[in-house]
């Protein structure tokens, strides 16, 4: 005999699997979530400000000198 099928459910069931695979190949055109882009900006303003901060900056002496040979 036949399997008795609930149309309703299974044109349901067929949209899901459709917009889950649209889903699918969206994330692996985009890639990487919104936190993730963020915690990267963060991490990259935090590294230039410790360089930054730690930079000598020439004195006004050092500028008078001439190069040495």
């Amino acid at each position: 005999m036949a399997e008795i099928v609930n149309l309703n459910r299974a044109r349901k069931e067929k949209a899901r699997r459709e917009r889950e695979s649209e889903a699918d190949a969206n994330r692996r055109r985009f890639g990487r979530t919104r936190a993730q882009k963020q915690a990267d900006t963060d991490a990259d303003t935090r590294a230039r400000k410790t360089l930054d901060d730690r930079r000598l900056e020439p004195t006004k002496s050092d500028d008078k000198q001439p190069p040495q040979d």
